[in-house]
């Protein structure tokens, strides 16, 4: 209706509103043509972009400073195999290929592990450079490289360096890759060169995550704020040497030469004092609580893990004598946090016939950005790794004088250095980075809550006095230049069990249980390597909490001799598992290597798989092992489910969500609805009897409670609650599930009354003290709880509803523009699997049910037929958005499949898709 308009004005009625219709009409019109505009230009760009950014995958390329040609296979999925005749060819040309498919994930790696990741997305990210500064990462490895390598590793770094330029040259960052293009809008970063340094750069950020004990002794020292010294020690039961079978089993270690090796296994030798225990309390009665530090680390980048936490992998090799083939088997499927792309990349590097110029014929999984094979095979022998967990890394109070810090009554000066960091949009930034003598870095200084842990730490009375605080320091083993890089070209070419040790005598940070196989002979030979750097303590320091670093008795003595470390070779029993258990039964060790191993819930399922499977003389076939990498059955619901089918439920509702749970086989397949309630019902198990009692340091940030202190240490006439809001990421908070508390509720589960069991008082229920009460409240939780997340109808649900993986770029992907995030993400897929499952798609109870980490890849080595061997990436070759190779394996891989793996020169012919000439 126009509006109204008087005779005054000169227009006729209702002209006006007819006027202002048309220029309406017609701004509409504008609009929409302007919408409809950007739209296309917005596809043309994107499309323009994407297509600009694929690789070349046939005919040739010219490569300046080849020596002859190389040719590039690729199967159907877009995984390489280069062949070449010479080794720097062969290393040049992996350089050139792999930043062909991820240039841009190789860039964002150099400039985390070089402390510049604000040079590419501005300030936001100078707080998690000003840390990586302080570590040095990029400075340690540019002394490996110029001081500690080998004369044949550099040059292959170099090739590698040179392939990587060469496809550099000329380039645009559109031309590179879509990031590139949409970072231009927001800042002017222009790629630049790779150096050998950036190679060796990514071996530290695989050794952050994989640190081993760093977080626990973190945790332990926040629990002292709400926590004593025995419930911290419930909280970190000791390792079920009885029931969870170690590592080794079939050696000792001989105190008279002080070395390791295979023994009859009726003789050990023992020493006294050095068991492998958890921790109750610290060094000289020494506690800290380092929630400023905790911060910190939560908020680095994710390089290949969840910062540490809960993280593991699964390895195993079977003996010829329990297999179809008569040759062993080896499977591996390391755990790491999901990422797009995956972190692993595959292919093989292949000489086209070996002689003293050209070394190598080798398959597997390598790093984007690093010249070589971590993972896998070569013609000869077969590997895989798993994180050992061992303690390489310890914290330090150190007591600051002027310019120095206190040690042993002196005062010593600090190391210093200026770090410039440049920011893109912004000012550059200098710090100052202080080290001690042994290379500590001192992380306080980079963090104003850190110096707050200084003010608060109890020490004991022979403490000096603490001022203004303590400063807190690092020591970790990949703050000294290494050889790790020499270890993985050493692997790739070893022939035999014995190179195989030697190149592990190399494989110094961080230290991974290494597996082993080759098909030599009638039957082949399997075993076990525990390599690294790994330090020696003064007597009655287990290195589980901080220490003073003002008193040289807590200094590092050393470190454990190759020799000296734990291994197998051919066990009576035909088979290994590593799956981050301990390594070794302490009776038979004089060194501790950690208090925090895993508890080894997977490695004995895998155990019982195996012998299960071979009992009676039966054979395991490569679809075995893969079969086996895929069991989904809970331990924790074997134990718990008896104890909850037995409570009375009066609640209707919840009674029919508990009887999903009868005649349930205990396993988490992704259509389940028992396994889903079961893993509500646990999560608010764990909720109730421990996380609402632990401090606000290690619950989920946001989530403020009345809890009631575990202790009851408040007066009797006083009420024993107290508001507190959690501080931690959901995925990273406490307690998370993992096996450490299966093996804390199995400790308790038949003490009815345990202090752990208490309820407090709610709105609509009496307090309690009994297990079944809190199991009974967690059930009916549970329920409600899946109601709200499912829907009323418990035939609806399942477990991979809840149970879900969303795979994300790891920069633009998760903080770029929603449009942005759309088109780099990927998801979301519903999976089987759980928290110290074989089929270990981990989840924080803490936190949530959503999928934190994973089985990052999945491969089983046919010793007997190479060609027959089997292997899976998380994502696939590409790191291009809207390749065909982008996430080609994905639904595979979260269907258990495996892909077939060639490696002889006519099964790598009979799956090529494209081939590629580099010529010089």
């Amino acid at each position: 209706m126009p509006p109204n308009t008087t005779a005054s004005s000169g227009q006729q009625p209702g002209k006006s509103g007819r006027k202002k219709g048309r220029k309406a009409r017609l701004f509409l019109i504008v609009l929409v043509l302007a919408i409809i505009g950007g739209i296309a230009f917005g596809a043309y760009w994107s499309v323009s972009t994407v297509r600009a950014s694929f690789p070349q995958t046939k005919g040739s390329i010219r490569l300046d400073g080849l020596s002859g040609p190389v040719t590039v296979q690729r199967d159907g999925n877009g995984i390489p195999q280069i062949y070449a005749s010479s080794d720097e060819d062969l290393f040049m040309a992996q350089g050139f290929v792999q930043a062909q498919d991820r240039f841009y994930e190789m860039d964002v790696r150099r400039h985390m592990t070089s402390g510049r990741l604000s040079e590419m997305f501005g300030s936001g990210q100078v707080k998690n450079d000003e840390f990586l500064r302080t570590l040095g990462w990029d400075r340690i490895a540019k002394k490996e490289y110029d001081t500690k390598l080998s004369a044949s590793t550099k040059k292959y770094l170099d090739a590698y360096s040179e392939g990587v330029n060469a496809y550099l040259k000329g380039k645009s960052g559109e031309d590179i890759s879509l990031e590139y293009a949409a970072l231009g809008f927001t800042n002017d970063y222009k790629p630049t060169s790779w150096t050998p340094v950036d190679s060796v750069s990514w071996l530290k950020a695989m050794a952050w995550d994989l640190r081993g004990n760093m977080q626990e002794e973190i945790d332990r020292s926040l629990m002292t704020s709400r926590l004593g010294p025995k419930q911290i020690a419930d909280l970190y039961p000791e390792y079920p040497y009885s029931r969870h079978k170690t590592i080794v089993r079939e050696g000792s270690y001989d105190s008279v030469t002080g070395t390791y090796g295979p023994t009859d296994t009726s003789t050990t030798t023992t020493t006294a004092g050095t068991g492998l225990t958890g921790n109750t309390a610290a060094p000289s009665g020494f506690q800290s609580q380092l929630s400023g530090l905790y911060k910190v680390l939560d908020d680095l980048p994710t390089a290949v893990g969840v910062n540490g936490n809960g993280i593991g992998s699964n390895s195993w090799v079977v003996a010829g004598s329990h297999t179809i083939t008569g040759k062993p088997l080896l499977a591996n499927d390391p755990h790491l946090s999901a990422s797009l792309p995956s972190v692993w990349y595959q292919m093989g590097l292949h000489c086209t016939a070996i002689s003293a110029s050209c070394q190598y014929d080798v398959t597997g999984y390598t790093f984007a950005g690093m010249p070589g094979v971590v993972i896998g095979h070569n013609g000869d022998m077969a590997w895989g790794m798993t994180n050992s967990g061992v303690d390489v890394t310890d914290l330090y109070l150190e007591k600051i004088t002027g310019e120095g810090y206190e040690y042993d009554g002196k005062v010593l000066p600090f190391t210093t250095r200026k770090e410039t960091i440049k920011v893109a949009g912004g000012e550059a930034k200098t710090i100052v980075v202080r080290q001690t003598q042994d290379g500590m870095p001192l992380l306080s200084d980079r963090d104003d809550e850190l110096v707050q842990v200084g003010k608060k730490a109890t020490v004991d009375s022979g403490a000096p006095d603490r001022g203004d605080g303590y400063a807190i320091a690092l020591r970790w083993t990949a703050l000294d230049p290494g050889r790790t890089m020499d270890a993985v070209f050493q692997m790739d070419k070893a022939s035999n069990w014995n190179e195989f040790r030697k190149a592990a005598a190399s494989f110094e940070v961080p230290s991974q249980n290494l597996v082993y196989a080759d098909g030599a002979g009638a039957s082949g030979n399997i075993g076990y390597q525990l390599p690294g750097k790994i330090p020696t303590r003064a007597k009655g320091d287990d290195g589980s909490l901080p220490s003073p670093g003002w008193d040289s008795k807590y200094r590092w003595t050393g470190y454990i001799k190759q020799s000296a470390l734990p291994y197998e070779y051919n066990p009576r029993r035909g088979y290994i598992v590593t799956a981050n258990q301990a390594v070794v039964d302490p009776d038979k060790y004089p060194y501790t290597l950690t208090t925090d191993w895993g508890y080894g819930t997977r490695s004995q399922r895998i155990t019982d798989l195996i012998e299960a499977k071979t009992k009676g003389g039966a054979k395991i076939s490569t679809d075995d092992m893969r079969q086996m990498q895929l069991d989904n059955s809970s331990e924790i619901a074997r134990l718990i489910v008896p104890k909850l089918l037995k409570i009375n439920v009066a609640d209707k509702d919840v009674r029919d969500a508990q009887k999903l749970l009868e005649g349930w086989d205990y396993t988490q397949d992704a259509d389940s609805a028992a396994a889903a309630y079961f893993n509500a019902t646990w999560r608010n198990i764990l909720k109730l009897a421990f996380g609402n009692k632990l401090p606000k340091e290690l619950r989920v940030k946001g989530q403020c409670l009345w809890v009631e202190r575990a202790d009851n240490t408040g007066p009797a006439d006083e009420d024993q609650t107290v508001r507190e809001c959690g501080e931690r990421e959901p995925d990273q908070a406490q307690p998370d599930g993992g096996d450490r508390w299966f093996e804390v509720i199995r400790k308790i589960i038949d003490d009815e009354h345990n202090d752990w069991w208490k309820l407090p008082r709610t709105r609509t229920e009496d307090a309690s003290t009994s297990r079944d009460a809190l199991f009974g409240r967690a059930m009916s939780d549970a329920r409600w709880e899946l109601t709200a997340k499912l829907g009323k109808d418990i035939d609806t649900w399942s477990w991979g509803r809840l149970h879900r993986l969303f795979l994300k770029n790891q920069t633009l992907g998760t903080a770029g523009p929603g449009f942005l995030q759309y088109m780099l993400n990927r998801g979301p897929w519903n999976l089987s699997g759980g928290e110290a499952t074989v089929n270990a798609t981990g989840w924080n109870a803490a936190g949530g049910y959503g999928v934190v980490w994973v089985p990052s890849m999945r491969m089983v080595v046919n010793l007997g037929d190479l060609d027959k061997s089997k292997w899976i990436n998380l994502t696939g070759a590409s790191g291009h958005a809207y390749s065909a190779h982008y996430t080609d394996q994905t639904e595979l891989w979260a269907k258990g499949e495996l892909l077939p793996w060639a490696f002889s020169k006519k099964a790598v012919d009979g799956k090529t898709s494209d081939t590629l000439v580099l010529k010089p």
